[in-house]
């Protein structure tokens, strides 16, 4: 038997072994990674068959967030409201068009749902409203960005759909930019860690996120993310609740240079939920750099 037909045998042997428990989840058209020859584009994470947690939580999906293999996935294509994690978007499309010293006049008051209590004649910067937005989740941070948007509110959340079929949100539709719930605004557990994984990449997003206390003007903030300096590792992301879609988190958490990125939906208990997986995700999967050269 020739070297090439046994070397070829032991790559597909230890491909075999090191696979994890679901599929490689990424994104359509991504530009390849740079791998050294003979290794692995990302140390990939191995399961070691412990169950995962009951938790309370209907719609999960977690994903390796380097190799962006699926650790655990659970009616993750199921469109359900995804309340106040539609920010996410909200930001992106804020970022997209925005600078951050750019200043917006309040006009008037947005008494709905969570709020910092922004009045009218309030001089604010995109950089305050971002905060407002991501760190207290404040729905009038959300509408005054969306109606101060070029063609006001409506061309926003065109804007936000635009840019969910940009990064291949495949069942995400919004209807509105805070996340309260109305017909036609939907997503699914798979779509908000895309989402998440995407807007991390934007650093000013990733700071914000990541902040547990801020002052915006008069107002001060406090991250309504209670796993934020209390559970190790964890960089934000995002929560949310509505009556019609429950408790919602999506996280980011990274130990030892393996970031994950987590979504639980429809949930009773969003931070013990969270709280569980995590350390599950972090005593089941051990990562591994595989050797493909055969040696």
């Amino acid at each position: 038997m020739s070297a090439w037909i046994i070397a070829s045998l032991i790559l597909a042997t230890v491909l075999l072994l090191v696979t994890p428990i679901a599929s490689t989840w990424q994104l359509p058209n991504q530009v390849p990674v740079a791998v050294e020859p003979g290794f692995s584009p990302a140390p990939l994470p191995v399961s070691q068959n412990i169950p995962p947690p009951t938790v309370s939580a209907h719609n999960i999906f977690i994903i390796d967030r380097s190799s962006k293999n699926v650790l655990f996935s659970q009616n993750a294509d199921e469109q359900i409201f995804p309340a106040s994690t539609t920010k996410m978007m909200t930001a992106l499309v804020t970022l997209d068009h925005y600078r951050l010293t750019d200043q917006i006049t309040v006009s008037r008051e947005y008494k709905i749902g969570q709020n910092i209590g922004f009045k009218p004649g309030e001089i604010l910067t995109v950089e305050q409203l971002l905060y407002a937005l991501l760190v207290q989740s404040a729905n009038d941070a959300a509408e005054i960005l969306a109606e101060n948007y070029p063609g006001g509110r409506a061309s926003f959340i065109n804007a936000m759909n635009s840019k969910a079929i940009k990064i291949h949100l495949t069942n995400t539709h919004f209807a509105n930019p805070t996340g309260v719930d109305q017909d036609g605004h939907y997503s699914t557990a798979a779509d908000l860690a895309r989402l998440a994984d995407v807007a991390l990449r934007q650093e000013e997003f990733a700071k914000v996120v990541a902040t547990e206390n801020a002052v915006v003007s008069t107002h001060i903030l406090t991250n309504v993310n209670q796993l934020l300096g209390k559970i190790p590792g964890v960089l934000g992301v995002k929560t949310g609740f509505t009556e019609g879609a429950g408790q919602a988190l999506v996280t980011l958490v990274d130990r030892d240079n393996h970031p994950v990125i987590l979504a639980v939906l429809a949930s009773k208990d969003r931070f013990a939920d969270s709280s569980a997986l995590i350390t599950w995700v972090y005593s089941n999967f051990h990562w591994t750099t595989v050797d493909t050269s055969g040696q």
